[in-house]
């Protein structure tokens, strides 16, 4: 049989490397420069690893409607369009010193996940899985608007037959905790390769105009529009995980995109990594395990402010939700054709998880005095019905003051920190829709051949903005948007870039 009619029967575990190498389950083929060159099949023999990897994907979205977050009026889900689901990668190895080190990492379709979440589900893994360490288990969302709502109080009592948030953070709790299991339980030896894509999903969000003043989604085809304030980032982060006889079980892709295509319909979903799943295990195998995490990118979306939307299908709609699927799964493919690593086989394995103590963003006399002044004139209104708009600006207003009141001299916010080496891959998480120069300060300063950022995780931790992002006065960078502000955004990239380079001592 030639090259060129094996590779018509290649299964969907198939990937042709940048070697010209074709492999298809447990079979490599060599593509010579002769495409009617005779090759035989040879089993690849299986290779020793010290390294073990567990892969469990779970629905997380229950059979009854839910409250959707990630808007500030109520939504009710009229139907799943695609179920959310949470996806586990257990890893285990030998640490520096020999003893053996371990890490969880579940990717989830929602809009946040609360650290009293995080907490329920260390609690009953713990209860559960004594051979895990529950402080190394890392919870991150993947950010969708079609996804339930987990904060009771965000709207109104939902109506009879609607799933409440209290009642849906028990489901969550369970199948997240079930999930963490599966994937511990399924760990193999295994091995680890990695590449950079590339995919134009992410496009800053905040516009600025002539005197100053910042808009987010702002329009562009204005007189005094002078242009996005920041950039972006197109790359996109990606871990392949092979077992011993070389099948891809499972891949990482960390992206600076929050999944809100369609974050204003009235659908359970998982916005555009549902058809990235889709389409990757179509090409690979029906098992194959996709780990999608947000990078720092809490002044992006997947609208082109610029262009509008001229030429391409509307990203708000299911078709741009497919369109930057495909961009997605397009990066991917090429990237493993390009530009991807060899396996490694027994990577050096380090965790580092604990508290970071940031400095908390400080409410200033003005702003309590302003938020008083809105909530007073809300309440005042006699229009604030709950479930509204008007409801939530009353929630944030009061939430101000509260922390106004309650702040002291020096508030603090304590974030839960990881910080992990996989071979020359670090990983580092935080809990904040950061924004994107955060992370790029990271990357370019990491001493790692590749850094994923995992943003959104272990808490809400509400937006960070820069510094240039505070005159403007755009949505994300208020008071009320922030639990911590750009002093605490410097202290992150120094600690966090302190802690990832101190695992590749000079």
């Amino acid at each position: 049989m030639t090259v060129q009619a094996q590779q018509k029967d290649l299964s969907r575990r198939t990937f042709i490397s940048a070697a010209g190498a074709v492999f298809t389950g447990t079979t490599l083929l060599v593509a010579e420069a002769n495409p009617d060159a005779q090759v035989s099949e040879a089993v690849f023999p299986a290779v020793e690893s010290s390294f073990l990897c567990g892969w469990a994907t779970i629905s997380i979205t229950p059979d009854m409607p839910v409250q959707l977050a990630g808007q500030f009026a109520e939504r009710v889900s009229q139907k799943v369009l695609e179920p959310c689901m949470a996806t586990a990668m257990a890893l285990e190895g030998p640490g520096p010193a020999g003893a053996m080190e371990q890490a969880v990492l579940v990717s989830c379709d929602v809009v946040h996940i609360p650290e009293e979440l995080v907490r329920g589900v260390r609690e009953r893994v713990a209860r559960d899985l004594p051979g895990v360490d529950p402080a190394k288990i890392i919870l991150a969302a993947t950010h969708t608007h079609t996804g339930p709502t987990m904060i009771s109080g965000t709207y109104k009592d939902p109506d009879p037959g609607v799933i409440s948030p209290k009642d849906y953070c028990v489901f969550f709790i369970e199948r997240v905790a079930e999930v963490v299991g599966q994937a511990w339980n399924a760990r193999r030896p295994a091995g680890v390769s990695r590449a950079v894509g590339h995919a134009a999903v992410g496009f800053n969000r905040i516009m600025v105009y002539a005197d100053g003043s910042m808009a987010m989604y702002g329009k562009t085809d204005k007189d005094d529009w002078r242009g996005p304030l920041a950039g972006h980032d197109h790359g996109m982060e990606l871990l392949f995980t092979w077992d011993t006889q070389k099948n891809l079980t499972g891949m990482v892709i960390n992206i600076a995109c929050p999944s809100q295509v369609v974050e204003g319909q009235l659908y359970v979903s998982p916005d555009f990594w549902g058809p990235v799943r889709e389409e990757l295990r179509k090409r690979f195998s029906p098992e194959l395990c996709v780990l999608a995490v947000v990078s720092a990118a809490g002044d992006q979306s997947p609208r082109d402010l610029v262009r509008r939307g001229r030429n391409e299908p509307d990203m708000r709609s299911e078709p741009g939700m497919r369109e930057m699927a495909q961009r997605i799964v397009n990066g991917v493919m090429y990237a493993m054709e390009s530009a991807q690593t060899e396996i490694v086989w027994s990577p050096d394995f380090q965790h580092q998880a604990g508290p970071l103590e940031l400095p908390a963003r400080k409410v200033t006399d003005e702003e309590a005095a302003e938020a008083q002044a809105e909530a007073t004139k809300l309440l005042a209104s006699g229009d604030v019905v709950p479930g509204s708009g008007d409801a939530a600006l009353l929630r944030r207003a009061k939430g101000v003051v509260e922390r106004y009141q309650n702040q002291g001299e020096a508030p603090v916010y304590t974030m839960d920190q990881h910080i992990l080496r996989l071979g020359d891959i670090a990983m580092a998480t935080n809990p904040f829709e950061l924004y994107l120069d955060y992370g790029l300060q990271i990357k370019a300063r990491s001493r790692a051949e590749q850094t994923f950022l995992i943003q959104l995780a272990n808490d809400r931790g509400a937006y960070l903005p820069t510094q240039a992002a505070l005159p403007g006065g755009a949505y994300s960078s208020r008071i009320a948007d922030n639990k911590v502000g750009p002093e605490g955004g410097a202290a992150l990239v120094e600690e966090t870039v302190t802690a990832i380079n101190a695992m590749w001592p000079v």
